[in-house]
């Protein structure tokens, strides 16, 4: 369970009852929201496939975890774009995106975000990242330090030093080639709470068996040796998290390797908050995002 953990999870709080009150209204006008679909070119030539919705400042940027892609992103994408240039991609490797690349990594899937944001021209950018693609946003807010104002984890960053070793990485890069089915479903099946619905459930599973298995083994492989505490030590922007309360965040030690990390745990919530309660997850956003840009 302990190697499983670790290989999946790689806010300001009190903030007034107005921003409440605001996080509300981006519910309330996610009405009739046009959502583009756009590509781009990676560095290395691989095609980025990613959506694209509404206008204003500043730019929010999701990106999905590992094996899923940027539809878990929706309801962020329909709740935001009334106020907010709102982008999405899909990870090289996963979704609509490429698979036609030598090297992965998640200092390469950094280098893919930053390509995005350039294509979009973002000036001023909050990086949300769920899982895996926590790590990711950390390396693209280094590659653009003027342009992102903070990083927000979505359930990852539990514990920031740590350090996924060649043998975990092995095991479950393995365990996928040998039965890509089966150890997509034994994965699933640890990232909710026993009591979730299980619709929501097969309705994440389903999406994630778009994946790749090439893909997906090469891009476990990629993960060993990746020390992220070295990556947020040299990250000057704001650090946060919007987590569940399925494995515990270390915020004490966490701020050891970042002072100013903070993090908001959802109760009885598990990997995908922004798929279990949508409505409470935004409410968090929008007071996150509010406190970033006082």
């Amino acid at each position: 369970m302990r190697i499983i953990n670790h290989l999946v999870y790689f806010v300001m709080l009190a903030v007034v009852a107005l921003l409440a009150a605001t996080a509300c209204k981006y519910g309330e006008e996610s009405m009739d929201v046009r959502i583009e679909r756009k590509t781009c070119l990676a560095e290395d030539g691989v095609s980025i496939v990613y959506s694209a919705a509404g206008a204003g400042d500043p730019a929010l940027v999701f990106i999905h975890g590992g094996l899923a892609d940027r539809t878990f992103w929706e309801e962020q994408l329909k709740a935001f774009a009334g106020r907010h240039r709102v982008i999405a991609p899909d990870l090289p490797g996963h979704g609509e995106s490429g698979l036609n690349r030598k090297r992965w990594g998640i200092p390469e899937f950094g280098e893919d975000v930053k390509v995005v944001i350039e294509a979009e021209e973002l000036k001023n950018v909050i990086i949300f990242g769920n899982s895996l693609g926590g790590p990711v946003a950390i390396e693209a807010a280094l590659l653009l330090p003027d342009r992102v104002l903070g990083v927000v984890g979505v359930d990852t960053f539990q514990l920031l030093d740590h350090k996924i070793t060649p043998e975990e990485t092995k095991q479950r890069a393995d365990s996928f080639q040998r039965d890509f089915a089966g150890a997509l479903k034994e994965m699933v099946g640890i990232l909710f709470h026993a009591d979730a619905d299980p619709a929501l459930i097969a309705e994440a599973e389903r999406r994630m068996a778009g994946t790749s298995p090439e893909a997906a083994h090469s891009m476990l492989l990629s993960l060993a040796g990746y020390d992220m505490g070295a990556s947020v030590r040299r990250l000057t922007v704001p650090l946060r998290a919007i987590n569940g309360d399925l494995y515990p965040t270390d915020i004490e030690a966490n701020r050891k390797i970042k002072a100013d990390f903070d993090a908001v745990i959802m109760k009885h919530i598990g990997h995908y908050p922004m798929l279990e309660r949508p409505k409470e997850f935004n409410e968090w956003v929008a007071e996150i995002v509010a406190s970033l840009t006082k």
